[in-house]
Protein backbone atom coordinates (compact mmCIF):
# COMPACT_ATOMS: atom_id res chain seq x y z
CA UNK A 1 0.00 0.00 0.00
CA UNK A 2 2.65 2.30 0.78
CA UNK A 3 4.65 1.75 -2.37
CA UNK A 4 1.76 2.51 -4.12
CA UNK A 5 0.89 5.46 -2.46
CA UNK A 6 4.71 7.22 -2.97
CA UNK A 7 4.69 6.29 -6.59
CA UNK A 8 1.42 8.07 -7.12
CA UNK A 9 3.37 10.84 -5.32
CA UNK A 10 6.58 10.75 -6.99
CA UNK A 11 5.06 10.75 -10.79
CA UNK A 12 6.80 12.80 -12.43
CA UNK A 13 5.27 13.65 -16.41
CA UNK A 14 7.38 12.25 -18.97
CA UNK A 15 7.07 14.74 -21.10
CA UNK A 16 8.58 17.28 -18.73
CA UNK A 17 11.53 14.48 -18.41
CA UNK A 18 11.53 14.11 -22.19
CA UNK A 19 11.85 18.41 -22.74
CA UNK A 20 14.65 18.36 -20.31
CA UNK A 21 17.09 16.24 -21.99
CA UNK A 22 19.30 18.58 -24.44
CA UNK A 23 21.93 17.41 -26.70
CA UNK A 24 25.42 18.91 -25.47
CA UNK A 25 29.03 18.23 -26.83
CA UNK A 26 27.55 15.29 -28.91
CA UNK A 27 25.62 13.67 -25.56
CA UNK A 28 21.98 13.34 -24.19
CA UNK A 29 22.02 15.10 -20.89
CA UNK A 30 20.43 16.63 -18.20
CA UNK A 31 21.18 19.84 -16.60
CA UNK A 32 21.99 19.77 -12.88
CA UNK A 33 19.46 22.59 -11.97
CA UNK A 34 16.59 20.47 -13.89
CA UNK A 35 17.37 17.24 -11.78
CA UNK A 36 17.56 18.92 -8.46
CA UNK A 37 14.07 20.59 -9.37
CA UNK A 38 13.32 17.04 -10.03
CA UNK A 39 14.33 15.28 -7.17
CA UNK A 40 13.12 18.46 -5.20
CA UNK A 41 15.89 19.40 -3.78
CA UNK A 42 18.64 22.34 -4.05
CA UNK A 43 21.08 22.38 -7.25
CA UNK A 44 23.83 23.29 -4.44
CA UNK A 45 22.73 20.24 -2.35
CA UNK A 46 22.85 18.13 -5.42
CA UNK A 47 26.35 19.35 -6.56
CA UNK A 48 27.12 18.73 -3.19
CA UNK A 49 26.38 14.93 -2.89
CA UNK A 50 28.14 14.56 -6.60
CA UNK A 51 31.41 16.23 -5.27
CA UNK A 52 31.62 13.73 -2.04
CA UNK A 53 31.35 11.09 -4.06
CA UNK A 54 33.74 12.27 -7.43
CA UNK A 55 34.77 8.60 -8.06
CA UNK A 56 31.46 7.97 -8.68
CA UNK A 57 31.08 10.12 -11.82
CA UNK A 58 33.66 10.19 -14.50
CA UNK A 59 34.32 13.01 -17.62
CA UNK A 60 31.72 10.52 -19.37
CA UNK A 61 29.23 10.12 -16.76
CA UNK A 62 29.57 14.01 -16.17
CA UNK A 63 30.63 17.69 -17.39
CA UNK A 64 30.32 20.87 -16.44
CA UNK A 65 29.56 23.28 -18.81
CA UNK A 66 31.60 26.22 -20.33
CA UNK A 67 30.58 30.18 -19.86
CA UNK A 68 29.91 30.24 -23.48
CA UNK A 69 27.48 27.16 -23.53
CA UNK A 70 25.79 27.95 -21.18
CA UNK A 71 25.19 31.55 -22.47
CA UNK A 72 24.53 29.95 -25.57
CA UNK A 73 21.96 27.57 -23.84
CA UNK A 74 20.28 29.87 -22.63
CA UNK A 75 19.73 32.34 -24.96
CA UNK A 76 17.60 29.56 -26.84
CA UNK A 77 14.93 29.37 -24.25
CA UNK A 78 12.58 32.14 -24.55
CA UNK A 79 11.31 31.87 -20.69
CA UNK A 80 13.87 31.78 -18.01
CA UNK A 81 13.60 29.21 -15.76
CA UNK A 82 17.40 29.53 -15.22
CA UNK A 83 17.18 31.78 -11.84
CA UNK A 84 19.38 35.09 -11.65
CA UNK A 85 22.91 35.41 -11.38
CA UNK A 86 25.03 32.33 -10.98
CA UNK A 87 28.59 31.60 -9.57
CA UNK A 88 29.41 28.68 -11.98
CA UNK A 89 27.20 27.11 -14.72
CA UNK A 90 25.50 23.96 -13.99
CA UNK A 91 26.53 20.40 -14.52
CA UNK A 92 25.58 18.07 -17.10
CA UNK A 93 24.71 14.65 -16.30
CA UNK A 94 24.48 11.67 -19.33
CA UNK A 95 22.32 8.96 -18.68
CA UNK A 96 24.78 6.80 -16.61
CA UNK A 97 25.27 9.81 -14.66
CA UNK A 98 21.58 10.88 -13.82
CA UNK A 99 21.80 6.54 -13.01
CA UNK A 100 24.61 7.37 -10.35
CA UNK A 101 22.73 9.99 -9.13
CA UNK A 102 20.41 7.76 -7.29
CA UNK A 103 23.08 6.06 -5.68
CA UNK A 104 23.92 9.49 -3.81
CA UNK A 105 21.25 11.32 -3.55
CA UNK A 106 19.59 8.00 -1.40
CA UNK A 107 16.14 8.77 -1.28
CA UNK A 108 13.03 7.33 -2.31
CA UNK A 109 12.02 10.03 -4.75
CA UNK A 110 15.56 9.80 -6.28
CA UNK A 111 14.55 6.65 -7.22
CA UNK A 112 11.43 6.60 -8.49
CA UNK A 113 12.67 9.46 -10.44
CA UNK A 114 15.71 7.79 -12.14
CA UNK A 115 13.14 5.21 -12.81
CA UNK A 116 10.89 8.00 -14.78
CA UNK A 117 14.28 9.31 -16.37
CA UNK A 118 15.89 6.08 -17.27
CA UNK A 119 12.60 5.36 -19.37
CA UNK A 120 12.65 8.65 -21.02
CA UNK A 121 15.91 8.13 -21.90
CA UNK A 122 15.12 4.47 -23.72
CA UNK A 123 11.96 6.08 -25.05
CA UNK A 124 14.34 8.89 -26.95
CA UNK A 125 17.31 5.82 -28.14
CA UNK A 126 14.12 3.90 -29.66
CA UNK A 127 12.93 7.32 -31.36
CA UNK A 128 16.19 8.31 -32.40
CA UNK A 129 16.30 4.54 -34.03
CA UNK A 130 13.16 4.12 -36.02
CA UNK A 131 14.51 8.01 -37.29
CA UNK A 132 17.66 6.41 -37.78
CA UNK A 133 15.70 3.39 -40.14
CA UNK A 134 13.43 5.52 -41.81
CA UNK A 135 16.36 7.94 -43.07
CA UNK A 136 18.19 4.83 -44.40
CA UNK A 137 14.86 3.77 -46.40
CA UNK A 138 14.42 7.26 -47.32
CA UNK A 139 18.16 7.22 -48.83
CA UNK A 140 17.66 3.93 -50.32
CA UNK A 141 14.70 5.13 -52.34
CA UNK A 142 16.30 7.96 -52.98
CA UNK A 143 19.27 6.05 -54.69
CA UNK A 144 16.43 3.88 -56.89
CA UNK A 145 15.16 6.93 -58.13
CA UNK A 146 18.34 8.30 -59.22
CA UNK A 147 19.01 5.30 -60.96
CA UNK A 148 15.80 5.23 -62.71
CA UNK A 149 16.35 8.72 -63.23
CA UNK A 150 19.60 7.86 -65.59
CA UNK A 151 17.40 4.98 -67.12
CA UNK A 152 14.99 7.53 -67.90
CA UNK A 153 17.23 10.05 -69.33
CA UNK A 154 18.99 7.45 -71.88
CA UNK A 155 15.69 6.42 -72.78
CA UNK A 156 14.39 10.26 -74.01
CA UNK A 157 18.56 10.28 -75.28
CA UNK A 158 17.50 7.58 -77.26
CA UNK A 159 14.27 9.31 -78.93
CA UNK A 160 15.75 12.38 -79.42
CA UNK A 161 18.31 10.31 -81.95
CA UNK A 162 15.70 8.47 -83.36
CA UNK A 163 13.60 12.26 -84.02
CA UNK A 164 16.75 13.75 -85.21
CA UNK A 165 16.80 14.52 -88.68
CA UNK A 166 19.74 12.42 -90.24
CA UNK A 167 22.58 14.24 -92.32
CA UNK A 168 21.63 13.63 -95.67
CA UNK A 169 24.04 12.01 -98.07
CA UNK A 170 24.47 12.65 -101.14
CA UNK A 171 21.58 10.46 -103.36
CA UNK A 172 22.82 8.21 -106.30
CA UNK A 173 20.35 9.32 -109.04
CA UNK A 174 18.60 6.48 -110.73
CA UNK A 175 19.44 6.13 -114.77
CA UNK A 176 21.88 6.63 -116.76
CA UNK A 177 24.18 9.36 -117.54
Amino acid sequence: MEEAHLAKAVQVPQAIIEQRILVIRGHKVMLSNHLAELYQVEPKRLIQAVKRNKERFPDDFMFQLSRDEFRNLKSQFVTSSWGGPRRSTPYAFTEQGVAMLSSVLRSRRAIQVNIAIMRAFVKLREILSAHKELAQKLSELEQKIERHDEEIIAIFEAIRQLMAPTPTTAKRKIGFR
